[in-house]
């Protein structure tokens, strides 16, 4: 009986401490060069299966706005995208079922190389960036977008994605040079 209280305690600490501490949220990031391979789709979907994620960002999809299903996974059943009728570039972002997510807003831009999502994870707001950078003009187009963002970029906001942009020179190739507004 002593050993079972003494358990007991401990336990009831530990629930104490995860409750001071609150949720927290893991963010996961992938350029999947395309998703139309049912291999490949598979592969995806057990990567994000075995990383267990809050909230999955996935760039380069080359979805239709019609394949939203072969964006699917089991245990993430809010699937929001940007995929356009030419099946090139897109995002998606998978939100887990473990979480309490609302969204309150969604935008997205017409090449589809952008979506954003306001609203609340666990009660708290949130505004979730998901960019795909084309891969010439990148600096220029990311700069842009923040620009045209900015109004809706706060101290919650998080931006994820390929932004086709080296940030240090042991990222670059010999052709690619570092925009200086992006240091």
């Amino acid at each position: 009986m002593g050993r079972e209280t003494k358990e007991t305690e401990e336990n009831r600490k530990t629930r104490h401490k995860m409750v001071v501490v609150g949720p927290h949220i893991s963010i996961i990031t992938l350029n999947v060069n395309g998703l139309n391979s049912p291999i490949k789709r598979h592969r995806v979907a057990g990567w994000i299966k075995e990383q267990d994620p809050t909230i999955c960002c996935l760039q380069e999809t080359h979805l239709s706005p019609k394949d939203k299903h072969r964006l699917r996974v089991k245990g993430w059943r809010t699937i929001l995208q940007a995929n356009n009728e030419q099946k090139k570039a897109g995002v998606a972002i998978l939100i887990s079922d473990k979480v309490d997510f609302k969204a309150k807003q969604i935008k997205k831009d017409k090449e589809r190389q952008y979506i954003m999502i306001k609203g609340t994870l666990h009660q708290e707001d949130i505004t979730l960036i998901n960019i795909y950078a084309p891969n010439t003009g990148a600096p220029k187009f990311v700069k842009q977008l923040l620009i045209e963002l900015k109004e809706d970029i706060n101290n919650n906001t998080i931006i994820v994605g390929d932004l086709n942009t080296p940030l240090k020179p042991m990222d670059r190739t010999s052709r690619q040079k570092i925009n200086k507004e992006i240091i």
